[in-house]
């Protein structure tokens, strides 16, 4: 009951009309508070009001807290993962417990609070710091790269220290995370998942991984790993890969074992609350989402009438249907597709993992948009994220950009809060909520 009148109280907050006759509730808006960039700040629960009311002016309706870091460690003490005590010389005691003083402030203040958790993170490879750099090594992702495996700890260029999601112990671990942090949270509003995903197509490929593809595929892998990722060096020392005979029936089993884990994840969750919203992060890019082994569509999307790496079977790997809560990152310095054709090879910062270099309306915020909610089938909300920092300096492109994925989807996400505090954006981000909330006038009856 106290979570719907809370619901109540935030949409009444959050309506905007301008005629009464045609009066609609304004969409979600929901502000990220990453757990690192934020550790010092959200150490005190009067920065937390500060920056809640800041949001509730603005009127923003949810705040979405970070509090499982990449490394795998938790910001509330838990009885399965290390607590993460430290960050950048600021401390925090264990019985300082972030996110249930955003809890209460935030429904004080009439917003929803949810809980965000990297899930098959393990660790900081700028850092060496997390829990595949202790007694957790043997989960830490095996990757296939430039010729040989190795383990993923190794490669000091990428900062993501994934585990293997595809590792039934893993799978159990995170699952117990999770079911600990509903039990612990009960008047949270949400949990949303970040990083439910394969590090890119170059992992895993441990002998575990071999040993479960088999299984699921039926048959032995004659020559592992190139029947199913081929590395090649040119003249001038250039690796690429190319797919073996076997990868396409490879990625399916990767986007089915992140599928079994959402459905399982979503079964375990509500059986604990049946009230909590269950969301997820992923980014809009789903050409080469198969990259991290994730299919965030609905089951009702068949990708295979669009796409050559998608077998027959690929469709039911989709999990949009599972979901209370869609985040589709449109990480896109292109705005319009107008842009996109005026680009003339020009195609804006690529940085996430399975992010290409192809020029197209994939890659730019109205064109992800319509394809995110064409891929969910209306079956969840599409909420259209952006991050911040991808815009450097330019507030006008920026408040274009939030103009436009709010209108383009069902909500929006800012990534993160620390960009618009460092920028002092507010009232930039306030005319771009401003843009993209205009409703259109209401036709006239004679």
């Amino acid at each position: 009951m106290k979570k719907l009148l809370l619901l109540c109280l935030a949409a009444l907050a959050a309506t905007a009309c301008s005629h009464k006759e045609t009066a609609q509730p304004a969409k979600p808006l929901y502000m990220w508070f990453d757990c690192e960039a934020n550790y010092a700040r959200m150490s005190n629960p009067d920065s937390i009001r500060y920056y809640a009311e800041k949001l509730r002016d603005l009127g923003f309706t949810d705040m979405v807290v970070d509090v499982k870091s990449i490394m795998g460690e938790t910001l509330y003490k838990s009885d399965i993962a290390p607590y993460m005590g430290e960050w950048n010389g600021t401390t925090r005691p264990e019985e300082y417990d972030m996110l249930a003083y955003f809890i209460r402030i935030g429904h004080e203040l009439g917003l929803r609070v949810h809980g965000s958790l990297n899930v098959f993170a393990g660790g900081h490879n700028f850092f060496d710091r997390g829990i595949i750099y202790g007694e957790h090594a043997d989960w830490q992702s095996q990757v296939y790269t430039e010729g040989r495996i190795v383990p993923i700890s190794s490669i000091k260029s990428n900062y993501n220290g994934m585990l293997n999601p595809a590792n039934p112990e893993v799978q159990e671990y995170e699952l117990a995370i999770l079911r600990e942090f509903a039990e612990k949270y009960p008047d949270v509003d949400g949990i949303i998942f970040d990083r439910v995903r394969f590090d890119d197509i170059t992992s895993d490929f441990s002998p575990l991984s071999k040993e479960l593809f088999e299984a699921y595929a039926g048959e032995k892998v004659a020559a592992f790993p190139e029947d199913i990722l081929r590395w090649e060096q040119d003249a001038e020392g250039k690796w690429s890969w190319s797919e073996g005979p076997l990868f396409r029936r490879w990625i399916e089993w990767r986007a089915s074992v992140i599928k079994g884990f959402v459905a399982e994840a979503h079964k375990q969750l509500k059986a604990i609350n049946p009230d909590l919203l269950v969301g997820d992060y992923t980014g809009a890019w789903y050409p080469t989402y198969y990259y991290v082994g994730v299919n965030w569509a609905s089951e009702q999307f068949d990708p295979a009438q669009y796409f050559d790496w998608a077998t027959p079977e690929y469709y039911k790997t989709g999990y949009a249907d599972l979901l209370d809560i869609y985040m589709t990152g449109l990480y896109y310095t292109l705005v319009t597709k107008a842009e996109v054709d005026a680009a003339n090879g020009v195609v804006g910062q690529r940085t996430e993992a399975g992010m290409t270099d192809d020029q197209s309306y994939w890659y730019c915020i109205e064109g992800g948009a319509e394809w995110a909610r064409r891929i969910t089938a209306g079956v969840v909300p599409v909420t259209g994220s952006l991050y911040v920092d991808q815009y450097g300096d330019d507030a006008e492109r920026f408040t274009r950009a939030v103009a436009e994925a709010l209108r383009g989807t069902d909500g929006l996400m800012i990534f993160d809060i620390v960009h618009i505090i460092d920028r002092d954006w507010w009232s930039v981000l306030a005319e771009g909520i401003a843009e993209g909330s205009k409703q259109a006038e209401p036709t006239q009856h004679i």
